[in-house]
């Protein structure tokens, strides 16, 4: 990256021969992307058009030819020391999440330590990943082996610039494949400094370049016939595109959409520790995950648990406890959804509108909300807003509470705060969610347990870390082979 003036210069390709990439064109559109802390422009980003795709794509395919040969307990060894280089940066690489996501320092902090879990799983692919042989039938042996796809691709979101794609990359590595990272234009800075990173731990040239742009970046490599494999984390609408259009250019492609987790609150809940979670879950990372509470359903005689969670609730300071929205656009469709809910009659317990921080006014803040009174079939309550705004809802029985939540075409989570195993059970079985929490609001499974959700919150089959993360970034080969010793006497006898 280069400074200019105050500027940084964000490259459309980086990680090439030169640590800037190719140099400048006059041709790239750029954007100018701006803190959500506080408004100030931090950085002018390039946009890589076709011709920079498709360099990108070719430095890969030679890259990929080595590094593919390469024994894979040579090919983890740059991921171990590129865990030792990341725990030491962690702070740079949190302040870096921090000023382009607007995330709080610890939040940013604990996405650095979660993706560093990943590598450490990515490590151990010599050991989990050896193959299976088994003696078929008599002297005839059945064996498998995993080769990489080649060159790959990772399409990330803005809201994890450095978990989301150490989500990916060290897994498709270790794989043998070359990888080039698509990163969200919203937040351009945090991916290339993973990226220098990888380089210092001596991770060969090409095997990992970093792609700058927007979604024609995105549309030219699905299109790009030297891509052989492709995964996105976004919305719904484009997980879907992108998995479609993938697809129809022979790619394997996994691409996680949105969500609209419920959290179920039955009348037996500890009331403290389920007030705590749900604001938690709700208003961590501004409410800006696919694992945040969206629908809090109460069950019952539940309602003393919900004036703890307003309480709770209040404590928050935004801007300090929370962090800010990703942009001005993204604060105000989040405000138009709250508006539109008070127009339909909702009540609003708590209310983030207007919210500004001192200091700090050119931010992009919201405030937590809680949103009351609304029909099940209300936009607040079947829409992913994608912002620390927690819409309410009463049933009388547990089996009301799972059908709302199988009637969402969402799958990615499901959440019950309770203290009967027999109804945590039964949630478990019956919700429509990929990933289930038991008096946990994020329940993100910690390695080898993969993430992945269903329905319309995954497109494509797996997951996209632990063990199926493996078996996407990989080919299966099964070998069958029969050995007989001649009658002659020979070097063996």
């Amino acid at each position: 990256m280069a400074q200019t003036q105050s500027l940084l210069r964000v490259p459309a390709l980086y990680g090439g021969p030169s640590s800037g990439g190719p140099p400048p064109s006059s041709a790239l559109r750029t954007l100018t992307k701006c803190s959500p802390l506080d408004g100030e422009p931090i950085a002018e980003v390039e946009l890589a058009g076709p011709a920079e795709v498709a360099a990108a794509v070719e430095a890969s395919a030679r890259a990929a030819v080595s590094w593919g040969r390469t024994p894979v307990k040579e090919r983890v060894q740059p991921l171990f020391r590129f865990k030792q280089l990341a725990e030491a940066a962690i702070d740079e690489l949190s302040a870096s999440i921090s000023r382009e996501n607007g995330k709080t320092h610890g939040e940013a902090r604990a996405e650095v330590e979660k993706g560093i879990e990943v590598v450490e799983f990515a490590c151990s692919l010599p050991q989990i990943g050896a193959g299976r042989l088994l003696e078929v039938s008599s002297g005839v042996d059945c064996f498998t082996r995993r080769y990489p796809h080649g060159v790959v691709a990772g399409i990330t979101p803005f809201n994890f610039p450095a978990m989301v794609p150490l989500w990916m990359i060290p897994i498709a590595l270790a794989c043998g494949n070359a990888f080039i990272l698509k990163p969200s234009e919203q937040v351009p800075l945090t991916p290339l400094r993973l990226l220098d990173l990888f380089r210092e731990a001596g991770l060969p040239e090409n095997v990992l370049q970093v792609v700058n742009g927007d979604r024609s970046a995105v549309e030219t490599l699905l299109d790009h016939p030297g891509v052989a494999a492709a995964a996105f984390v976004g919305s719904t609408p484009v997980a879907r595109e992108v998995h479609r259009r993938g697809t129809l250019a022979g790619k394997t492609v996994l691409a996680l959409g949105g969500a609209k987790n419920h959290l179920v609150v039955v009348p037996d809940a500890d009331p403290e520790i389920t007030a705590r979670n749900v604001i938690a879950s709700a208003t961590g990372c501004a409410g800006q995950r696919c694992m945040a509470a969206s629908v809090l359903i109460l069950v019952g005689e539940a309602e003393p648990i919900l004036e703890r969670i307003v309480e709770e609730g209040r404590r928050i300071e935004t801007g300090k406890s929370m962090g800010a929205i990703i942009s001005a656009a993204a604060r105000d469709r989040i405000v138009g959804y709250i508006t539109q809910a008070e127009k339909e009659g909702a009540r609003l317990p708590l209310d983030g509108r207007g919210v500004t921080v001192p200091g700090r006014e050119g931010g992009s803040y919201v405030g937590p909300t809680i949103i009351d009174g609304l029909a099940p079939d209300a936009a607040c309550v079947k829409d992913e807003i994608f912002g620390p705004v927690l819409t309410v809802l009463r049933v009388k029985t547990l089996a009301e509470a799972l059908a709302i939540e199988n009637a969402s075409p969402f799958g990615n989570a499901a959440s019950i705060y309770t203290t009967s195993g027999a109804t945590a059970r039964a949630f478990a079985d019956r919700a429509s969610a990929g990933m289930i929490g038991v008096n946990i609001g994020v329940p993100v499974p910690r390695e080898p347990f993969s993430f992945g959700g269903w329905n319309a919150s995954r497109f494509g089959h797996g997951d996209i870390t632990g063990e199926d993360g493996i078996h996407f970034w990989s080919k299966q080969k099964k070998i069958t082979q029969k050995w007989t010793a001649g009658a002659a006497s020979n070097w063996m006898s």
